[in-house]
């Protein structure tokens, strides 16, 4: 019976894979989309043909299965490299036959492969969520008939996870980004929201928060060329409509990529980083077509300017390493408003045939073009003096572990070690209320620092912050970053108070200490006297008395993360 199911197995495995030749680009006007299993043989077909085609596989994923990585090597040698990542969304298929459009026409010489730029490609980012295929639960969606799953072999959505790393898929983007250190990374992508005439839309990294030479660079270089190149194409496009069943007539935002998302992360590391979204609506084939020619048009920008963006990826490092105070927060600046024309559709409200109510119907055989106000500007509205060193206790491993896997460069201590650090306490925080990610993510942080000494073991961990990884090392451990650990909930057990009191007990000792400090026994009744509720409450009075007397334990709300100065 064994060998039998080893032989049904094998069966099955081997008769999804279809060769090069039953992999038609004529999908397309069929309204069809590769599965996985086609997707990676005629990878596997176009590298065994090519020698200038490389298909390697690395790391693992949630499906149990490792991620394939396609190189395309230059015709010269290779000075610069772009990373592009497919079907993190696999609903969302249209970089998949961008790629194989990209192999076919340079294995068919129809396209010169650039001179000194390597090409390389993430075929399959979540491949559980491409092996998961229906019809059905991208309901806007025009077309492809077929195509994969949001989440991931364990639900997860993969475009939230580079920070908080729950999943194996981003420890293997984390081996993939590190090892090619890309240029320019394109996460491809296909937008919900608004109505309008474009197909394509394009979400740059926010240049305020890229800051340095690489954010002046991509608003007056990069995305000019970019835009202009594809117009002449005849591919308008606009920056992503950051608006959800509203029309954009009001004019919106530009999307904040903190690190959680794929851009925000990438752009830590000094990288030029955007996502294509393609219109949901709009014609399947027009869509590839439009990700193809900017994934083009990118390239080639790219292999003209290497050493200018090499240049400029240094000097993006050390203006980061020469920052004594860090932005940690940012909201928009009104002050500051982009006008542009936009090319959008007439709209009206109108009864709903379902609800009863008014619904928002856009009148999309009427174009209307027209000039929008458009908030790309955001500033600092918190910055954070920057250690010589954070120092993290080696009891927190899942904090090491990621913190390796980003090559962030750790110094361990070689003995045990009094050490005068900054303590950091939670002061206040908010939690969601519903699971988002799998967490209860917190929000709203805030702290404050003291000094203190304390004893330090033998193995615990020293991280200078002037390194390449200043920006990611900044924002997973300052607790108020955005995208913090803190914030991820990785530290929520301190956040409970292990000890504690029963007030029977307690009232005794409780008016001893009251009788002993009088200063204290003063602002106890000041309180009291001004707080209502504090002085019709008895637990909270004594625990009043507890926690500043300074009985309870010190790690409850101590951030276990210390700076030194």
């Amino acid at each position: 019976m064994n060998k039998l199911f080893y032989l049904i197995v094998g069966f099955i495995m081997s008769f999804p894979v279809l060769s090069q030749s039953k992999l038609e680009i004529a999908n397309l006007a069929n309204n069809k989309t590769a599965t996985y299993q086609e997707f990676i043989g005629f990878l596997e077909e176009m590298a065994s043909k090519h020698l200038f085609i490389n298909l390697d596989t690395i790391g693992n994923t949630d499906a149990g299965m490792p991620i394939h990585l396609i190189q395309i090597e230059p015709r010269k040698s290779s000075l610069s490299k772009i990373l592009i990542n497919n079907n993190i969304h696999p609903g969302e298929s249209d970089g998949i036959e961008a790629t194989i459009r990209l192999l076919k026409n340079y294995s068919e010489e129809k396209l010169n492969r650039p001179a000194h730029t390597q090409i390389n490609i993430i075929a399959c980012y979540n491949i559980g969520g491409m092996l998961n295929r229906n019809s059905t639960t991208r309901v806007n969606q025009n077309g492809p008939e077929a195509y994969g799953f949001r989440g991931n072999a364990r639900n997860y959505d993969l475009n939230r996870d580079f920070v908080k790393a729950d999943t194996k898929n981003a420890f293997a983007f984390y081996k993939i980004f590190h090892l090619v250190k890309p240029d320019i990374f394109i996460d491809n992508h296909v937008s919900n929201g608004a109505d309008y005439q474009y197909t394509l839309t394009h979400l740059f990294s926010q240049h305020n928060k890229l800051g340095g030479p690489l954010a002046d660079y991509q608003e007056k270089k990069m995305i000019p060329y970019i835009t202009k190149e594809l117009n002449k194409k005849g591919i308008p496009s606009t920056p992503y409509v950051n608006v959800y069943n509203a029309p954009p007539n009001n004019g919106f935002s530009q999307y904040l990529d903190t690190p959680r998302y794929s851009s925000g992360y990438t752009s830590l590391w000094h990288t030029l980083s955007f996502m294509i979204e393609t219109h949901m609506l709009k014609n399947y084939e027009k869509r590839v077509m439009a990700t193809y020619e900017t994934l083009i048009e990118s390239i080639n920008f790219l292999d003209a300017n290497y050493q200018t963006i090499k240049t400029k990826r240094r000097a993006q490092k050390d203006y980061w390493q020469k920052q004594e105070l860090y932005p940690l927060h940012w909201k928009i600046d009104s002050t500051k408003i982009t006008n542009f024309e936009f090319k959008g559709y007439k709209y009206t409200y109108e009864n709903s045939q379902v609800t009863g109510f008014k619904r928002l119907k856009y009148l999309n055989h009427q174009p209307d073009n027209f000039e929008i106000d458009y908030y790309n500007n955001y500033k600092s509205s918190k910055h954070v003096k920057l250690p010589k060193f954070y120092l993290v206790p080696q009891a927190w491993e899942r904090v090491v572990e990621r913190l390796k896997a980003n090559e962030v460069e750790l110094i361990k201590l070689k003995k045990d070690s009094l050490i005068e650090v900054t303590e950091v306490k939670i002061k206040d925080y908010k939690t969601l209320k519903n699971p988002y990610e799998g967490h209860y993510l917190h929000y709203h942080t805030k702290t404050e620092e003291n000094q203190n000494k304390l004893t330090f073991k033998k193995g615990d961990i020293l991280v200078d912050p002037k390194q390449s990884a200043i920006r990611y090392i900044v924002e997973v451990l300052e607790p108020e970053a955005t995208d913090s650990f803190f914030n991820w909930n990785f530290f929520d057990t301190i956040l409970q108070r292990k000890e504690g009191f029963s007030p029977y007990v307690f009232e005794d000792l409780a008016y001893e200490i009251l009788m002993k400090n009088s200063s204290l026994r003063k602002e106890f009744e000041i309180l009291k006297s001004k707080d209502e509720s504090f002085a019709k409450d008895p637990n909270a009075q004594l625990n009043w008395i507890y926690k500043t007397a300074e009985l309870q334990e010190k790690e409850y709300l101590r951030y276990p993360i210390f700076k030194i100065y």
